[in-house]
């Protein structure tokens, strides 16, 4: 079922794991893709493999972190499709594990630029077009680590719980408009992110789930796409 026909998703970190999981949802269902990612081979790799099976896609390499990057990939999606309807913020990164007398203030800058700064900006370039149409679906992924707080993980922590505090009022800023913002915010999936993180880690973060196993990508792809849909109204 074509829910998404005719409209345009812009999904970053959609190269691979969960941004990818999520485009190929996407697009199975109708919509035309515009993915942004900073691994270029990857998403080379990626968008090749969409654009053989017929799917209109557009791809932008860049950083996230730099405001040039939301500007570039809004201005090819809308001089190519003429509208933006799906805004899926999933870039993002772990970090380095240590306790926050171990790390070094570079590195909550580092975590902080691509995991709050880039849903900041690629929100302040999305949503203008989105009210113009009077129409669009926000979904930003957050953590359970922003609920939580996990321990030795101060950074990725506290920047998913700005995402989630980001979400709520840029929500209410829009109340009243045809435009929805959300954020999900999942516990472990087995994804490359895992990669930063250390094996104690993982298993503290795994314990903690009461089903006592990783999610799929297939599951939270499942709950953005009804997010990023119509359906999803109040």
């Amino acid at each position: 079922m074509d829910i998404f026909k005719n409209q345009v998703a812009i999904v970053t970190g959609s190269a691979t794991g969960i941004g990818y999981g999520i485009s190929q949802r996407l697009v199975s269902q109708g919509a035309r893709l515009m993915m942004v990612d900073l691994d270029a081979d990857l998403a080379e790799q990626s968008s090749s493999e969409l654009s053989a099976r017929g799917i209109e896609v557009e791809l932008v390499i860049g950083d996230v972190a730099e405001p040039n990057t939301a500007i570039e990939a809004v201005n090819k999606a809308i001089n190519r499709w003429g509208r933006i309807d799906i805004l899926v913020n999933n870039a993002g990164i772990g970090g380095i594990n240590g306790n926050i007398w171990e790390l070094d203030v570079d590195e909550l800058d580092r975590v902080y630029r691509t995991n709050f700064r880039g849903v900041f900006s690629f929100c302040k370039e999305v949503i203008p077009h989105m009210i113009k149409q009077d129409y669009g679906r926000i979904v930003n992924i957050a953590s359970i680590a922003g609920k939580e707080g996990n321990p030795r993980m101060v950074p990725y922590s506290a920047t998913k719980a700005a995402v989630i505090g980001l979400t709520k009022a840029v929500g209410k800023e829009l109340a009243g408009t045809g435009v929805l913002v959300n954020c999900i915010t999942p516990a472990v999936v087995q994804t490359r992110i895992l990669e930063e993180f250390t094996a104690d880690q993982v298993q503290y973060m795994v314990d903690k789930i009461p089903l006592g196993r990783t999610g799929e990508i297939s599951e939270i792809a499942a709950l953005v796409a009804w997010l990023s849909s119509s359906e999803c109204s109040f």
